[in-house]
């Protein structure tokens, strides 16, 4: 390149025309990059201070090289003005204001100039490519890619696609793949970032979508739309599970992704170094689901919690270390398809559980309603669990029980009605004796429970619950205690991601919505927007007491 500015017109429309094929850039760009390295060593011959342009025709390779200089009646600067005498004889009829061209001629530039010429061309290519590369790139997130592994460093493979260059980062590798240098890889496309080194392609290899890619590849009943992978969740380089469903009743799912003898799964699990991939029919029936989720294990009955989002899964004895697999890890695959906490217990953990339930509930009812030990087993038999369901209930509904009346069912939700009234004050000199100022009372959504909470959170004034995000103040805990046995063998990466999202908000456990978390925040910061008028008022009132004083 440092014989570009030297050579003749042919050898400068040569270079330019090579350089943009090789880089494959406009033609254009090479060009405008050698006139402004022209330009540049122009100005260290003729001086820094002149205005000097350059323009390299790109059809027949000639160079012209101009000062541009501004007409004044006075010179000052003797760089960049000219004065109406000598404008004239540079260009007949210049006038007092104008800008005219002094023609320069060609600069015979030494090898440091050359050098310095080289540098500024090559930095504009280098711009220029790495533009184009985002360009193509930028709408190929989603695609699975092929290409040839560059280089690993620290830990990072760099993959050559061709026209650019990609990284699979450590924690999107397969563990125990080994990449070799100089072999051909395939990948899927996480995100294309422009960054000031220019554009970042990111790759992925255990990402679930990069399996589900595979299979559609494999599969031409996927890549047709006539099955669909509706789930997808992978341990990677270990095992993976994913949920199909056929939009062609005559079709199998699971059969058209097996293929004759496997072939087509066995395909997939080649690419994914041997991972072994569980293929469940997907149900809307989430209980359903979850049975075909924890194959190979034997479910013996499923209980959702759609407001916790949690499913309760009972096995037999037998079944438990399957269903749980190993470090956690069939259970783990489970939650993640089913995008739901699941807990797994056995049938005689299950009935421990009930009997426990059973009992705290009936000696709940027993103490607070003030009934023997029948009448109260008789409610939890028949599924109250909590006072407020006996006190809110509708009275033909309570009467309508076995051995029930309207004048018993009337006396009961009385006296409901009154346990629960000195339960909330019992709260509410519990949440004094915290410190809890009571305008955070006259919230909307608080109750007085949800009060000791906040004071035992450390939120005492109205500022105080002001100063917390949506989020920090109802986001509901993940997972639960089963859950976390189940899965305790994780990798440590895992399990920091957990305890951090297991930690919740301040009200979690109460099952507020977005929309009345939002309400609480704002209903606690509208004395901030008070607070300004009534600022501005004081401060207008003294002005104009001062105003009369003065006169």
């Amino acid at each position: 390149m440092a014989s570009a500015i030297s050579a003749n017109r042919a050898e400068l429309l040569a270079i330019a025309n090579a350089v943009a094929t090789e880089k494959m850039i406009d033609k254009s760009i090479v060009i405008e990059a050698m006139e402004e390295a022209i330009q540049k060593s122009a100005r260290n011959r003729y001086g820094a201070e002149n205005d000097i342009r350059a323009k390299l025709d790109p059809r027949t390779g000639d160079l012209r090289l101009w000062r541009v200089v501004e007409v004044v009646e006075e010179v000052e600067d003797y760089f960049k003005q000219i004065d109406l005498k000598a404008a004239e004889k540079l260009q007949p009829g210049a006038k007092v204001g104008d800008f005219i061209v002094d023609p320069l001629p060609p600069v015979d530039l030494g090898r440091i100039d050359a050098q310095s010429a080289k540098q500024v061309i090559f930095q504009k290519v280098r711009d220029a490519e790495r533009d184009r590369q985002y360009e193509e790139f930028k709408d190929r997130a989603g695609e699975v890619i092929t290409g040839v592994i560059k280089s690993v460093e620290f830990g990072h493979v760099i993959v050559n696609l061709g026209r650019a260059e990609g990284v699979i980062r450590r924690d999107q590798q397969i563990p125990r793949e080994v990449p070799r240098v100089g072999e051909r890889v395939r990948a899927w496309i996480m995100k294309v970032e422009r960054q000031n080194r220019g554009p970042q392609i990111f790759l992925s290899r255990a990402h679930p979508e990069f399996m589900k890619k595979l299979f559609a590849q494999e599969v031409p009943e996927i890549y047709d739309g006539i099955i669909e992978i509706k789930a997808a969740a992978r341990d990677p380089g270990s095992r993976a599970k994913i949920g199909v469903i056929s939009r062609d009743s005559g079709i199998d799912p699971v059969g058209a992704c097996v293929g004759m003898k496997g072939s087509r799964v066995q395909a997939v699990v080649q690419e994914l170094q041997g991972e072994k991939i569980d293929i469940i029919p997907w149900s809307e029936d989430t209980a359903t689901f979850v049975v075909n989720a924890l194959q190979p294990a034997t479910v013996s009955r499923v209980v959702i919690d759609e407001e916790e989002s949690r499913i309760e899964v009972v096995v037999p004895d037998d079944q438990l270390s399957l269903a749980i697999g190993r470090r956690g890890q069939n259970v783990r695959l489970a939650s993640s398809l089913t995008c739901s906490a699941i807990d797994i217990l056995t049938e005689a953990e299950s009935s421990e559980k009930r009997q426990r339930e059973f009992t705290e509930r009936s000696k709940m009812f027993e103490e607070e309603l003030d009934v023997d030990e029948t009448l109260s087993q008789l409610l939890v038999a028949e599924g109250f669990s909590e006072l407020e369901e006996v006190a809110f209930i509708d009275m033909a509904e309570l009467a309508a029980i076995e051995g029930f009346d309207e004048e018993l069912g009337q006396e009961l939700q009385s006296r409901a009605t009154e346990a629960l009234e000195r339960r909330e004050d019992g709260q509410r000199e519990e949440r004094r004796g915290l410190g809890v100022e009571d305008a955070l009372a006259e919230m909307p959504h608080l109750t007085e429970a949800m009060l000791v909470t906040l004071g035992k959170a450390g939120i005492l004034t109205l500022d105080d619950l002001a100063d917390l995000a949506t989020d920090e103040l109802i986001a509901k805990k993940r997972g639960g205690e089963q859950r976390r046995r189940s899965t305790s063998q994780t990798d440590p990466r895992r399990e920091r991601s957990e305890r951090a999202e297991d930690k919740g908000g301040v009200l979690g456990e109460y099952g507020l919505t977005e929309e009345q978390g939002n309400e609480i925040i704002m209903a606690a910061r509208a004395h901030w927007f008070e607070d300004e008028p009534a600022a501005d008022s004081t401060s207008a009132t003294e002005e104009a007491a001062h105003a009369e004083s003065s006169q």
